[in-house]
C-alpha cells in the first residue's frame, strides 16, 4: 500500500497493556510504514512510553480516554457504562471513518457487544462470527465460528462460509479457497438438518474456490480445506481441544528429554529442529481473531499475548483493510443469495 492507513488501538486492553500494545505497534510500524496509529487510553501512561520511541511517535496520535473496560466486566455492563472507555472510543473511530480498523486485546464479550452495537452487521448478515487461523500439515486454515454463536441455522452457516472464504483470500493469500462444513461424517446423509441444508446451498453457490463438502475433526489439522465452517459451540470446543493437545505433547516432549542424560544429549542434538518446530506452532504468529460480518474491521488479540503477538494482530487488520475484505463479503454474499433456490431454502428454515 502506498496511501496512509489509520488503525485504531485500544491501548488499555490486555493483561500487559498499555506497554504491550505500544511495543506491538512499534514492531508493526516496521512492517507497515504506511500505517498511522490512533492510541486510545490514559494519556498520562501512554505518552511517556511513546516518547521513548521516536519513530513510533512520528506515526501516532494519542486520544485520551477516561475509563477502560475491565477483563471481568459483563458485556451488558460495558455497553451501558463504557461510552468513554478506550475500547468504545477506538471502535467509534472506525464508525466515524477516522480509522480503517480497530485492534483490541481487551474483554472479548464487551468488544463483540460494542462492535456489533456501533458498527452494525453487513446487509444480509444475521450474526457476526469469530474467525481465526492456525497451522496445519498442509499450510494454514481459518475456522469459524469460534464461540460467538452457540446455535446456528443453515443460513448462519452459509454466511460463515462466505466470511471464511474472504478471510482465506485476504489474510491467508489463498486465491481459490476450499471450504468444508465440519460434520460427524463425510457422507451426505450425515449430520443434523441445518448442516445438510447449508451444504445444499453451498454446492450450488458460485463462491471463489471450491466447496469440498463435509469434513471431520481430523481434517482440521490435516489441512483438508482452507476454510472450516461450524457453529460456535462446536468450533470453540474444537479450538480448545487443539490448544490443549499442543500443550499436552509439549509437556510430554519436555518430560521425555529430562528422563535421562542420554535423552538430554538427544535434546542438544535436536535443538535446532525443535526451535524450528516451536516457531512453526508459536501461537503468537496466529494471533488476531476477526469479528466477521460487521460493517467494519474489528480484530481481537489474545489478552495474554506479548508485543510480537499484538503486532501480528495488527497485521491481520492491515491485510483485511488492504484487500478490501468488507466489499468482498458484500459482493460474495449477494452472489450466494442470487443462487437459484438459496433464498427459498433459507426462508423455509
Amino acid at each position: 500500500m502506498s496511501a496512509s492507513l489509520a488503525i485504531s488501538l485500544d491501548a488499555m486492553g490486555g493483561d500487559n497493556a498499555p506497554e504491550m500494545v505500544i511495543r506491538g505497534a512499534d514492531i508493526a510500524r516496521q512492517r507497515f510504514p504506511e500505517v498511522h496509529f490512533l492510541f486510545f487510553g490514559d494519556e498520562t501512561r501512554i505518552a511517556p512510553m511513546i516518547d521513548k520511541l521516536p519513530a513510533l511517535k512520528a506515526v501516532s496520535t494519542i486520544r485520551h480516554a477516561e475509563t477502560e473496560v475491565k477483563m471481568d466486566d459483563k458485556p451488558s455492563q460495558a455497553l451501558r457504562a463504557g461510552r468513554g472507555s478506550s475500547m468504545r472510543l477506538a471502535i467509534d473511530a472506525v464508525q466515524k471513518g477516522e480509522a480503517a480498523a480497530i485492534v483490541s486485546a481487551g474483554n472479548t464479550g464487551a468488544l463483540m457487544a460494542m462492535a456489533k452495537f456501533v458498527l452494525k452487521t453487513l446487509p444480509g448478515i444475521d450474526r457476526p462470527a469469530i474467525a481465526s487461523f492456525f497451522p496445519t500439515i498442509r499450510s494454514e486454515s481459518v475456522m469459524l465460528d469460534l464461540g460467538a454463536n452457540v446455535q446456528c441455522d443453515a443460513s448462519n452457516l452459509v454466511q460463515f462460509a462466505v466470511m471464511g472464504n474472504v478471510f482465506a483470500r485476504t489474510v491467508l493469500g489463498v486465491r481459490e479457497p476450499t471450504t468444508g462444513l465440519l460434520n460427524v461424517g463425510i457422507e451426505e446423509q450425515k449430520g443434523h438438518e441445518e448442516v445438510r441444508v447449508a451444504a445444499q446451498i453451498l454446492r450450488e453457490a458460485q463462491l471463489p474456490g471450491t466447496f469440498h463438502g463435509f469434513i471431520e475433526g481430523d481434517d482440521i489439522a490435516r489441512g483438508t480445506v482452507d476454510v472450516v465452517v461450524t457453529d460456535g459451540f462446536t468450533g470453540n470446543i474444537a479450538l480448545k481441544t487443539i490448544e490443549g493437545t499442543v500443550k499436552l505433547y509439549g509437556t510430554f516432549l519436555r518430560q521425555s528429554f529430562k528422563s535421562s542424560w542420554l535423552a538430554g544429549l538427544g535434546y542438544l542434538l535436536a535443538r535446532p529442529a525443535l526451535n524450528a518446530l516451536r516457531a512453526r506452532v508459536d501461537p503468537r504468529r496466529y494471533n488476531g481473531a476477526i469479528f466477521m460480518g460487521l460493517n467494519g474491521i474489528c480484530v481481537k488479540s489474545h489478552g495474554g499475548t506479548d508485543a510480537f503477538g499484538f503486532a501480528n494482530a495488527i497485521g491481520v487488520a492491515v491485510d483485511m483493510v488492504a484487500n478490501g475484505a468488507i466489499e468482498k463479503m458484500k459482493q460474495d454474499f449477494a452472489q450466494v443469495m442470487a443462487t437459484p433456490g438459496a433464498s427459498e431454502i433459507a426462508a423455509s428454515l
